[in-house]
């Protein structure tokens, strides 16, 4: 095993890590014994998902989040120095897309420190696969603007995008404004623009529909508590 900066996907919901991870994967997270994680409680529980041998008080955390100065950030890379691997664990899906993760990649590809991205689920990767939208050229916008008016700008600048370009336009949000954000989308965007709508992805209540704004405003379904990606399209 190379040393190396290991970044590591984890499950998106309670989905069986056989169903979504490799067994290449379990080999090298046991290999590891420093790990940058979003949340140390569920990271280790992560972990014991992995290999129910891994001896977790023998393994050094490091917590990353919005608050985490870069400095900091900069001694967790400390043991990949030495010649020690280094495991990053997002909280869902593959670290450093949409995620606090790519703070340190960059400074490790800064270091010229080797980094490997292990294989694994992508919410965003696996909606546009199952949209019937244009995977050849797509755009990932995160969260739009809370404020209502900004928000409806920016939902039209991205409309905009899709029939100028040619893009799949992709965002997400807070699962508890979910159904706000489809309200947005059919008071803002032309009734024959396509929107697919993908929730739960790999877990067994995944959906993923994708139909005009027009018949989702006749077909309005319960987002409130469910992690959803939208996408539109012409």
């Amino acid at each position: 095993m190379q040393t190396a900066l290991y970044l590591i996907p984890v499950t998106l919901g309670d989905t069986e890590i056989s169903k979504v991870l490799p067994d290449y994967n379990a080999s090298v997270i046991k290999e590891i014994r420093h790990f940058i994680v979003e949340n140390i409680r569920t990271a280790r529980r992560f972990l014991k998902k992995v290999d129910q041998s891994i001896v977790i008080d023998d393994l050094t955390f490091y917590e990353l989040n919005k608050h985490t100065s870069p400095e900091e950030v900069s001694t967790y890379l400390e043991p990949l120095k030495k010649g020690n691997s280094v495991g990053v664990i997002s909280e869902a899906g593959c670290p450093a897309i949409a995620d606090p993760g790519a703070d340190v990649v960059a400074i490790a590809q800064k270091n010229k420190l080797k980094v490997i991205p292990l294989v694994g689920p992508s919410s965003i990767l696996m909606s546009v696969m199952g949209s019937g939208f244009n995977g050849q050229s797509f755009a990932f916008n995160g969260y739009l603007p809370i404020d209502a008016a900004e928000r409806a700008k920016k939902i039209k600048q991205l409309e905009t995008r899709v029939y100028s370009e040619n893009q799949t336009q992709i965002f997400i949000e807070t699962p508890y404004r979910n159904n706000k954000m489809l309200e947005d989308l059919i008071k803002n965007c032309r009734p024959q623009t396509r929107l697919c709508v993908a929730s739960n992805i790999t877990c067994d209540d995944e959906s993923i529909i994708t139909m005009t704004l027009q018949d989702w405003k006749k077909a309005k379904p319960e987002l409130s508590k469910v992690p959803a990606i939208f996408l539109i399209y012409k």
